[in-house]
């Protein structure tokens, strides 16, 4: 047998369910995936079943651990999408109903309610967060007060509340941890960041029994031993996909920042060991928790960047294949004067408007398709800058670069309209898999297979830098329209 020196990493995320494994040089040697039915039962709302994510899950997990010998398998790290809420029955592992995505709005009106009421300075002193569907607390009640018996079972021990690493620990445990990590803990509305522990007032005001809540522990740890791989492996780290991205972009230091492009957008600027609080809109996040020192970061979400391609594609059938955008949006000059305002679930940062919907603006005769798959790619850099614009004004330095990662980003033409954009250079790494890589990086640091922090960061490599090209005026011009787009949309403009 030989040494311990790979990390298998699970990426649980919206559209698909992947594995990884990683070598002691952060090079993916083997990688497994699974895309995840996704169930919209009413309009805004978007489910998936727990057992296709378990399924999946074991599936390419088995096909990338026979790669190596099992005893080279130092741990496994787990990443996932982050407020995606679960509740299972403790006694069966089963879950009481599909899993409520971070995209479903069916609790606008409660979120609403509770605004009426003036909750939300609270919520947003202890969590970072704003009052929004997007985030867990809202959903669980729904389950709660939905699964006939289900309130009753809460209160008393009989079921288990979790994000999906909470599910998964939970099932590759065979049940014998129940437990998250801090990232995820906190997207759910009921932790206090400034203490790291569960608000008891939070889950009153939520209605959210404590009795279902998993233990929040640091990003970097042993959790549990899985032995349903052929040999024990511990799990030994487990992030939100967007603290899992930062981390493995190896932006360390307070200023540096990172863009993860997949279903949605989310941006993250390191802010140190303090917690910066936003006047615009934006969240105040743990980006991770190390030997006992929390580091915080401030987050921008955009709902739909990738999403809106699918659109395009499974839709109005526009395009066949979403790698068809790149060529599209290059075949024609510009955008033909066409916006296009992705809100199909609502708006995020910094607007945080969930009750505007999807619009296109500036249609003529003269566009066409490939105008259509521009808009839709121009409109995930104007929705960036809007992020970039309200970090600014928060007291952020526009960071010296943004590091780019996720599937969009393998898109050299929304590389470069992006630093154009943003009037910042834009990095795209080696390695794009950089949400697996932070949570292999979250696990190879307990069991020995990287020392450091330092060690990490030399790991890193930029593959392409795009520098901003656009003259001032055509980005001044662009960014107009995009405002006025917007605004149109807005439901409370």
């Amino acid at each position: 047998m030989g040494q311990a020196d790979h990390i298998l990493a699970i990426d649980q995320g919206t559209t698909s369910t992947r594995a990884i494994l990683f070598d002691s040089e952060a090079r993916a040697v083997a990688i497994a995936q699974r895309e995840l039915q996704q169930h919209y039962p009413q309009p805004g709302w978007v489910e998936h079943d727990a057992e296709d994510i378990w399924r999946d899950t074991l599936a390419v997990v088995g096909e990338v651990v026979g790669k190596v010998d099992a005893g080279r398998i130092a741990g496994i790290g787990i990443t996932n999408r982050r407020e995606t809420a679960l509740v299972w029955d403790r006694s069966t592992g089963e879950a009481i109903h599909h899993a409520i995505v971070w995209q479903d709005r069916r609790t606008a009106e409660r979120c609403a309610e509770l605004k009426t009421q003036g909750a939300e300075e609270l919520v947003r002193q202890r969590t970072g967060l704003l009052l929004d569907p997007y985030f867990s607390a809202t959903k669980v009640a729904w389950i709660l007060d939905h699964v006939p018996g289900a309130r009753g079972k809460a209160e008393q021990g009989a079921l288990a509340f979790g994000t999906v690493d909470s599910f998964l620990l939970w099932r590759l445990t065979d049940g014998a941890v129940h437990a998250t990590d801090i990232t995820n803990a906190s997207r759910t509305s009921l932790l206090n960041i400034h203490k790291g522990g569960w608000d008891p007032e939070l889950c009153e005001l939520f209605r959210v029994p404590q009795a279902i809540l998993p233990e929040v522990h640091e990003n970097s740890r042993i959790f549990g031993t899985t032995s349903l791989f052929g040999s024990a492996i511990p799990i030994a780290g487990m992030a939100g996909d967007q603290h899992a991205a930062l981390f493995g972009q190896a932006c360390f230091e307070p200023g540096m920042a990172k863009s993860t492009y997949g279903t949605g957008c989310f941006m993250l600027l390191n802010t140190g060991d303090k917690p910066v609080r936003s006047q615009h809109r934006l969240l105040t996040t743990p980006a991770w928790r190390i030997g006992g020192k929390t580091t915080y970061a401030l987050e921008g979400s955009i709902f739909v960047a990738g999403a809106a391609v699918k659109w395009l594609r499974d839709g109005i059938g526009v395009i066949a294949n979403a790698s068809e955008t790149d060529s599209m949006a290059t075949r024609v000059p510009d955008s033909h004067g066409v916006y296009m305002v992705p809100a199909f679930v609502g708006l995020g940062a910094p607007h945080w408007d969930a009750e505007a919907r999807g619009a296109i603006y500036g249609l003529t005769l003269g566009a066409t398709g490939a105008h259509l798959a521009r808009a839709a790619l121009e409109a995930v850099a104007y929705q960036t800058f809007d992020l970039i614009e309200a970090m600014k004004s928060d007291g952020a330095s526009r960071p010296a670069a943004i590091r780019l990662d996720g599937g969009m980003a393998a898109n050299s033409w929304l590389c470069q309209f992006l630093a154009d954009i943003l009037n910042v250079p834009v990095e795209r790494p080696q390695n794009l898999e950089t949400t697996a890589l932070g949570a292999a990086f979250f696990a190879g640091l307990v069991t020995g297979v990287w020392p450091n922090l330092e060690a990490l960061s030399r790991l890193w490599t930029k593959k392409d830098a795009f520098q901003p090209q656009m003259a001032a005026e055509t980005r001044t011009n662009l960014i107009a329209g995009w405002r006025t787009a917007l605004s149109k949309t807005l439901s409370h403009s």
